[in-house]
């Protein structure tokens, strides 16, 4: 490793262990006064949800934290009422969340895959907002964050999942038609983010093609959305070149991959 890169990684891991510090402090309100915190973090294929998810979580209680990836539905949840399967997994007093894709897979994998038909696509979006109106009503506290690469970046992450022995777990079939069938994840992004932000739950797009860049400014995004005592404002200044709310014009001026 030369020199440039030790100092980048030094000043990469200075600037994560002050954000860690402050996600140890917003636990510590949440468990002190009882709040539910659920964190959604959707993306395209090979985005690094699981790394920021990982970067998230480091440090904070494993009595108090929970990580809900949900696997390939049985037939019997099939036949639940859609978003049946992830109500258990809610937090309840005092716990932070964090969804590893969720029931947004409706709009986006299951579209594109054709596992759920036209109906049930206009159903879910129809219903997903009224929904997550009614978590607020419940006191749950909801974030919800799209990660975003570009075309070239997914190509060559997919490429270093092949070659690496302790990442091929991560390959799936669904990945193999990820780069075929980009423009209709594309198009599929496009609706839901346009469908399904709303003022009360809005999506947080993330320029995710330098992980480590995006890992800070999400979790400096995180913290300046959460209030918690003894907050340290001048480390929760999120940078908005990589992190920001969804509205339509992103569709139209590049911040979006295409």
């Amino acid at each position: 490793m030369s020199a440039d890169q030790q100092t980048k990684r030094a000043r990469y891991e200075r600037a994560l262990r002050a954000l860690q510090l402050e996600l140890v402090k917003l636990q510590r309100d949440v468990i002190a006064k009882g709040r539910k915190l659920l964190v959604i973090v959707e993306g395209r294929d090979a985005a690094g949800k699981d790394g920021l998810i990982k970067t998230l979580t480091e440090h904070l209680s494993p009595r108090d934290t929970r990580i809900f990836a949900a696997a390939k539905p049985s037939e019997r949840e099939r036949s639940l009422w859609y978003f049946q399967r992830w109500v258990p997994q809610l937090p309840a007093a005092g716990e932070i969340v964090f969804f590893n894709r969720s029931w947004y897979n409706r709009a986006g994998v299951e579209r594109v895959m054709g596992f759920c038909d036209d109906e049930e696509l206009r159903e879910f979006l129809e219903d997903v907002p009224r929904f997550e109106r009614m978590l607020q009503r419940a006191e749950i506290e909801l974030v919800k964050y799209f990660l975003d690469v570009s075309k070239d970046e997914q190509a060559e992450r997919f490429a270093e999942r092949r070659r690496d022995p302790l990442k091929q777990w991560k390959i799936s079939p669904i990945d193999a038609t990820a780069q075929k069938r980009w423009k209709d994840y594309s198009k599929a992004r496009d609706e839901m983010l346009v469908r399904t932000s709303s003022a009360h739950a809005p999506w947080i797009v993330v320029r995710a093609d330098k992980k480590k860049r995006a890992r800070l400014a999400v979790a400096r995004d995180l913290l300046s959305r959460c209030a918690y005592k003894g907050k340290k404002k001048s480390r929760t200044k999120p940078d908005r070149e990589l992190v920001f709310r969804f509205v339509p014009a992103a569709l139209e001026d590049g911040r979006l991959a295409r």
